[in-house]
């Protein structure tokens, strides 16, 4: 390996993690089994390390108007200690990045894609104006992510109550001794946190997650899971040649807020149609969806898997295409191309998995 690492490598190579490349950084893939791992989020809690991504602080002048022109959602109706998920636009509308703003005493936080952070920086700074400070805060912290229905009780066993914060909540807590910052946020379908550490203490913390219970998991497992919950990956179910309408993220564009990076061009995909849509595939016996693959249907080419996998927690195949608009409705059999020849598999409604324990909605990866 060769990539950049994460505070925790040590952590991860002596708990015996098979590493990979992930946009640059040397991750664990998995620990063990990944249907062990996934079961652990499903039943108990998994810990992942994923301090990888981008973590920027907005401060100064009036970060506030900077963050509204440039986000699809409305942060300025966003309360003090609280996150909203959205999206930064082109001015065709195509999507920058996905990510989750949090609005903190004194300033913003922003959480950005891995492979993005640069980009998104960039993007960021391009837009502000003078007065406004936005920096790279992603070497001062490190950023873990406990989810699973069990997940509140082992912050607990490690110090910290979050009892009363709220979903998409954020707050200071004191975890495993160590001041933290918290948020009730996700990426896997379940209820969980995401725990902001000081860099130099992340080992601390998550030695202390894993002795009140939690169990270390991959990217594997984390990937497994979002894709249950039907939550988009960037790169893969959306780009910048895609908008937020044919992904089925048209919620978190708000065209009455005002004036917008892509504002002009998403309010005309809202009044004349998408062309493209994002639906969920369930694959027949014996066929899992793989990105790239096509999607056809009564012999005619609709669209790609832009996201597939086989779902142990489900026991079938599973993936997201995006196909031409209302080319198939939910119930249709589709016919996915595979290396060793077509399979079946039937349109159906999102997401595939929803925890009985916690609302849906979206945080990224």
């Amino acid at each position: 390996m060769s990539g950049r690492r994460t505070t925790l490598y040590p952590q991860h190579i002596a708990a015996g993690a098979r590493m990979v490349d992930f946009a640059g950084w040397d991750m664990p893939q998995q620990y063990g089994s990944v249907r062990d791992e996934q079961h652990a989020v499903r039943t108990a809690a998994g810990l992942f390390d994923v301090s990888h991504m981008g973590r920027f602080e907005v401060r100064g002048g009036d970060g506030a108007s900077l963050l509204q022109s440039v986000l699809t959602g409305d942060v300025e109706a966003l309360e003090e200690g609280r996150a909203l998920y959205s999206l930064m636009c082109r001015d065709d509308g195509g999507i920058v990045d996905d990510l989750v703003v949090y609005r903190r005493p004194g300033g913003w936080s922003v959480v950005v894609n891995a492979a993005n952070r640069r980009k998104d920086l960039d993007w960021l700074v391009a837009h502000a104006a003078p007065g406004v400070d936005v920096a790279d805060r992603s070497e001062e912290t490190s950023l873990l992510a406990l989810q699973g229905p069990a997940a509140e009780r082992q912050l607990a066993a490690a110090g910290a109550d979050a009892t009363a914060l709220p979903h998409f909540g954020i707050a200071e807590m004191t975890v495993a001794g160590v001041p933290c910052v918290v948020s009730r946020t996700g990426y896997t379908g379940e209820d969980g946190f995401e725990v902001f550490v000081p860099a130099g203490r992340s080992a601390d913390v998550w030695a202390a997650l894993v002795a009140a219970g939690a169990c270390p998991c991959g990217l594997a497992a984390r990937d497994v899971c979002r894709l249950e919950a039907a939550l988009r990956l960037y790169g893969s179910d959306m780009d910048e040649l895609t908008n937020p309408y044919e992904v089925g993220l048209g919620w978190t564009v708000r065209l009455d807020k005002g004036e917008f990076v892509g504002r002009a061009a998403l309010q005309r995909v809202k009044q004349e149609g998408r062309r493209r849509q994002l639906i969920g595939l369930v694959g027949g016996e014996r066929t899992i969806p793989r990105h790239g693959a096509a999607v056809r249907l009564g012999g005619r080419t609709i669209g790609a898997v832009t996201s597939g996998t086989y779902s142990f927690w489900l026991g079938k195949g599973i993936g997201l295409a995006l196909v031409d608009s209302e080319a198939a409705s939910v119930g249709a059999e589709v016919t996915i191309a595979l290396r060793n020849g077509d399979g079946r598999a039937e349109v159906v409604r999102l997401p595939f998995y929803r925890s009985a324990g916690r609302a849906a909605a979206r945080s990224i990866g």
